[in-house]
């Protein structure tokens, strides 16, 4: 066998035992998966996540999914609690422990005081009946047939189905509490997250002498020089009391000119889109975003309340702020 061929066959067979690991979970959906996701839920204080070596490393992703999904969270590392950073921890949390063979010396060592501050304990390992399985008031199942180490010794299996787990708890509280994306824009105000989230269609739109409109009486010529003019591919078309009545577009012309039609004598009125695609001021950028590939279109005028043209934007807009 090639030293290529040798690398694929490795991976493929890692990637099909670490599936397997993750399927295993389904059937752990049980009565001890509600009862952390309660204790979770009705948390007064906060979720302290709990583990050591390898586990540690996905206890520090888990607490900070659950704290970006509306779940206070955060991790404490074992070693330092012993050494006065247990003080982290006080009446109201909920330790979620995390040690696959469930007797991490570090983290059992904590078991006793824990249990004095009277705080709840979810367990992540893969014995019921360990020193953590025993201390624990809910025991979640994260057993692995085997590990996709070929020695058998690394944590590779363990560590994918314990992420796993931890998700499905985010998740699962995630739903529960009715988390919307405006929340999670919060806990993400940076990056490319936020600009999707937090940005607003009156962030990017044009205004005021920028934004691209002709009067219904206009003709299908003058349409063309405004929409030349303004740059956005479309130009609105709004009555004498300023509603809009539709939307001129590239779209239009073409079928116009198919159609033979005198762009000199031509009103917009007879050849425009009646009504068309809108949205307003307030709504989110990715919403708009959606409702633009919805019905395949590169512009958008935005309306207030009374159906009065007050900005457009197009595709381009939004790929420059960052939302696509």
């Amino acid at each position: 066998m090639s030293q290529e061929n040798s690398y694929i066959t490795s991976a493929k067979r890692v990637i099909e035992i670490e599936a397997q690991a993750i399927s295993a979970l389904s059937s752990r959906m049980n009565d001890d998966f509600v009862s952390a996701c309660t204790l979770l839920q009705n948390c007064a204080g906060k979720v302290v996540v709990c583990g050591m070596g390898k586990s540690g490393h996905i206890g520090h992703k888990i607490a900070a999914t659950l704290a970006s999904t509306g779940t206070p969270s955060f991790f404490m590392h074992p070693g330092e609690a012993n050494h006065g950073d247990l003080g982290m921890l006080s009446k109201g949390d909920v330790l979620l422990a995390i040690s696959n063979s469930g007797e991490t010396a570090e983290l059992v060592n904590l078991l006793p005081i824990v249990k004095r501050l009277n705080v709840p304990v979810i367990a992540m390992t893969n014995s019921k009946t360990s020193s953590l399985g025993q201390h624990a008031d809910v025991v979640l199942n994260i057993s692995v047939e085997k590990e996709a180490c070929s020695l058998g010794l690394a944590p590779t299996s363990s560590t994918t189905a314990t992420l796993v787990m931890g998700d499905a708890l985010a998740v699962a509280l995630l739903d529960r509490k009715g988390f919307t994306t405006d929340d999670f824009a919060l806990s993400h105000p940076g990056g490319s997250l936020g600009r999707k989230l937090l940005l607003k269609v009156s962030d990017i739109m044009l205004t005021g002498s920028e934004l691209p409109l002709i009067s219904q009486d206009a003709l299908v010529a003058e349409a063309l020089l405004e929409i030349s003019k303004k740059g956005l591919g479309m130009t609105g078309v709004i009555d004498n009391d300023g509603i809009l009545l539709g939307v001129f577009t590239d779209g239009d012309l073409r079928r116009i000119l198919d159609a033979r039609i005198d762009l000199h004598t031509a009103t917009v009125t007879q050849v425009m889109t009646k009504g068309g695609k809108t949205t307003m001021p307030e709504q989110l950028a990715v919403e708009a975003l959606n409702l633009m590939e919805t019905h395949k279109i590169s512009a958008l005028m935005v309306t207030d309340e009374a159906r009065k043209p007050v900005g457009a934007f197009n595709m381009h807009m939004l790929l420059k702020a960052g939302v696509l």
